[in-house]
């Protein structure tokens, strides 16, 4: 990024830089985004009808305690106009180009309240793009555009090639309750019951921006986890090498995760193992014990 800044000095040209930034749901760990530079805004976590922004004023365990202790899932909102007015306007101010990519709209208004923001702000370097999906699931896309920032490439031509790139993302995980997904009215407390009486574990894929059962898994979770990714190694010797993501809530037992970037690694295919922990927001859905394996399809 400096030698594109010195590169615009010598040319005259200081009309700011092209930025990528995204919102909370991302589930990117601190250390990709500040290695990318990447900006985030913060959607709300609502509880005791006190709003708290996600992973700034709330972390993920206080929310799974509150949810028990309530029997209830809290709300999640999308940022508020002023906060988006606010985030944005620093690279307003620098004549930066802005792409920001956003969760899914079928599942937040994210995406538009930042068009608002920038519509409000006057603001015509701000690039939205609707990711079509959640979690890292939207981090996949973020840090390509990030590499292609890097690249010296357009804003437009960021935002053409991650729009066009959207459906290859492949976005899923299992879950080792749906008690949180009923408690947020997403399946009803029927099927909740008879998952847990069975045994079954779902495998949830993202597809086309709304998320629906693909699988399930019988027996403990961690049989139903390894069942998951060992079935995935033909579409993950397939993939785009660059990353692959596991991304979880909280675990009860850390040593599966520690198993599949092994099993992952051990597969000699990708460049970067990446282990995300999921925020506020998406642990709030899908509660403790939810894990996912997330990558480009080539």
């Amino acid at each position: 990024m400096v030698v594109d800044f010195l590169k615009k000095s010598l040319q005259g040209d200081l009309t700011g830089m092209v930025r990528i930034v995204s919102d909370s749901t991302c589930d990117l760990s601190q250390e990709l985004l500040d290695r990318y530079e990447i900006g985030v805004i913060p959607l709300s976590i609502v509880m005791d009808d006190k709003s708290y922004k996600d992973g700034v004023e709330i972390k993920t365990e206080e929310v799974l305690k509150w949810s028990n202790e309530n029997k209830t899932t809290p709300k999640t909102s999308a940022c508020n106009l002023e906060d988006a007015v606010e985030f944005l306007k620093p690279y307003r101010e620098k004549k930066d180009e802005v792409i920001y990519i956003g969760i899914s709209e079928d599942m937040s208004t994210t995406c538009n309240v930042m068009r608002l923001a920038a519509d409000e702000m006057e603001y015509e370097g701000l690039h939205v793009i609707n990711s079509m999906n959640l979690s890292t699931g939207i981090g996949l896309q973020v840090l390509r555009a990030a590499d292609m920032a890097k690249k010296g490439k357009s804003a437009q031509e960021i935002h053409d090639a991650i729009t066009a790139a959207r459906e290859d993302v492949r976005a899923s995980f299992v879950v080792d309750t749906l008690v949180f997904l009923s408690r947020g009215g997403r399946c009803s407390s029927v099927t909740a019951l008879l998952a847990s009486t069975l045994k079954i574990k779902p495998r949830i894929a993202v597809t086309m921006g709304k998320m629906g059962v693909s699988k399930k898994y019988h027996g403990n979770f961690k049989s139903a986890i390894m069942k998951y990714v060992h079935e995935m190694e033909e579409d993950l010797l397939a993939a785009d090498p660059s990353r692959v993501f596991v991304t979880h809530s909280p675990m009860e037992d850390p040593a599966i995760t520690a198993e599949i970037i092994a099993y992952l690694k051990s597969l000699k295919h990708f460049d970067e193992v990446l282990e995300t922990n999921a925020g506020c927001v998406i642990s709030s859905h899908c509660g403790p014990n939810c894990l996912g394996v997330l990558f480009y399809q080539k």
